[in-house]
């Protein structure tokens, strides 16, 4: 029954909304610190729990006093360890269950201790429900940390492997020019001919060019290659990535994308190259905003989208399309499906594992 409820609450979930913004964890776990100290505090004082003074026990105000304490403690107890679950098993998406659940607690801790009046103190609920509040919030925060942490970890691993790239690449240029004015230099002292002249004159201007334009992407940290991918055998058909790179190859940075982490490689679509490559991005995820795979994390580049539409919007923009291919190759997932044909016949898979409800061809 909890697994079908636990369920069920997954399928309902929204969007987590924090109950009390603050601006990173570090701060959550500050406030978090502060209201441990105040209930505790609250129970060490007596305002936690309170029951009834003027109970008897064998016509002894005494022992009723001293019984009524003993069972308000062992309530609060119950009530505190039912608090205490419910923060340690706590997930953002499942805190007004848990505040359903911390009520429900004190209300059936009132109807128990009614005959001595004992019940949990609206101060001291207070402060366990905003204890609650704040954990879901300082979990939700801690996992937007982590996944902006990953994305910008990412970020430079690639801006590295880009700067590196052009820095070999202006190191190989730079020699190829040196050595193409040493030749043009022996020409011009040696009597060559105007026609080897003008042949030697034209390689150097070339070699000077391709440099130029390599020192142009250094220091141009917008220039790059906005790419269209996708992975049939993964996410199914209808499915697209659109991201950027700085690297000189884009193609090494598709090839990257489909390592391990996938069962198989991306195939590109479109590979376009613009000196505000980074503006370009940001204006085709504008324009696909609707079509989102994700719409809570947008920093994941997927799109219910064809190629064929977003060659359309790149041709409404600025950008040297450089390759465009609208039908995905997905050799290994065609190798695969015909493998398993012919070796397994028509086994059986679970419900899905064929993405998108494609079948293989």
């Amino acid at each position: 029954m909890i697994e079908t409820r636990e369920a069920a609450l997954l399928q309902e979930v929204g969007i987590y909304e924090f109950r009390h913004r603050l601006e990173d964890a570090a701060a959550y776990k500050g406030r978090l610190a502060v209201l441990s100290d105040q209930f505790k505090t609250l129970a060490r004082n007596g305002g936690a729990v309170v029951g009834a003074t003027t109970w008897q026990v064998n016509g002894s105000a005494a022992q009723g006093r001293k019984m009524v304490k003993d069972f308000s403690k062992l309530m609060l107890r119950a009530y505190n360890n039912e608090a205490d679950n419910l923060v340690r098993t706590m997930k953002p998406y499942k805190l007004e269950s848990a505040l359903s659940r911390l009520s429900k607690s004190r209300e059936t801790i009132a109807k128990l201790g009614k005959t001595m009046s004992i019940e949990v103190t609206d101060e001291y609920h207070r402060l366990r429900t905003a204890e609650l509040e704040l954990t879901a919030d300082y979990l939700a925060m801690v996992a937007e940390e982590k996944e902006r942490a990953r994305e910008e970890r990412e970020r430079l691993r690639e801006e590295r492997k880009a700067m590196a790239e052009l820095k070999r690449e202006e190191e190989r240029l730079q020699k190829e020019a040196n050595h193409r004015r040493s030749v043009l230099a022996r020409l011009q002292t040696s009597g060559a001919s105007p026609e080897e002249l003008e042949a030697a004159q034209a390689a150097l201007g070339e070699v000077e060019s391709a440099l130029q334009g390599v020192l142009d992407r250094e220091a141009n940290v917008r220039a790059g290659y906005v790419y269209v991918i996708s992975n049939v055998g993964s996410f199914g058909e209808g499915i697209i990535k659109v991201g950027m790179t700085r690297r000189l190859e884009p193609m090494d940075r598709v090839h990257e994308l489909g390592d391990a982490s996938v069962p198989f490689k991306f195939d590109a679509h479109a590979l376009v190259f613009s000196e505000d490559a980074v503006g370009l991005e940001a204006d085709l995820h504008r324009a696909l905003a609707a079509k989102r795979v994700n719409l809570v994390n947008l920093r994941r580049e997927y799109f219910y989208a064809s190629p064929a539409e977003i060659q359309t919007l790149m041709e409404a923009r600025h950008g040297q399309l450089l390759q465009f291919d609208e039908l995905p190759e997905a050799v290994e997932w065609h190798q695969s499906a015909t493998i398993r044909r012919k070796e397994h016949g028509d086994v059986a898979l679970p419900a899905g594992a064929v993405p998108g409800g494609v079948t293989s061809r």
